[in-house]
């Protein structure tokens, strides 16, 4: 399964292993009732999944809800490690692992817009992907919310 962005950039696959290197990046897959959160990057432009680079000492359990509180206002004391998407890509080209955790929600939450996140919605992952979305985190989305 190799799935490729407009950039070229490749999700390679999913790995059980949080040991794997490098891995600057840790994402989070918000559920609520099958539907995955989705915000739209205020600098690539498509829809993607909240998350976002490790800070030096930093965990990626920890960075992930650091990001998710930054870009969405969404406070959690933790989420449950999902999976390790690892990434061909291209500019510079290296190969990468991002850390994927996932917080099921019993209430919807009410993302704020913030400098890195202009709008929100909630994206079916049994729906096709819009071409407005990274193909690359609806696959992430998809692995950890299997389409029912």
């Amino acid at each position: 399964m190799v799935i490729r962005d407009e950039a070229g950039n490749e999700l390679r696959g999913f790995h059980p292993d949080l040991a794997l290197r490098p891995m600057p990046l840790a994402l989070v897959v918000v559920a609520f009732r099958g539907r995955v959160l989705m915000m739209l990057n205020a600098f690539r432009r498509h829809w993607e999944l909240p998350g976002g680079m490790l800070e030096a000492g930093e965990g990626p359990e920890a960075a992930a809800l650091r990001e998710l509180a930054e870009e969405t206002g969404i406070l959690a004391t933790t989420a449950e490690f999902a999976v390790v998407a690892e990434f061909a890509l291209v500019a510079p080209v290296r190969r990468e692992y991002a850390a994927v955790y996932r917080l099921a929600l019993e209430a919807p939450p009410r993302p704020v817009v913030s400098d890195e996140a202009l709008a929100f919605r909630w994206w079916d992952p049994a729906t096709p992907v819009p071409p407005e979305m990274s193909p690359l985190d609806a696959a992430i989305a998809r692995q950890v919310c299997p389409v029912r």
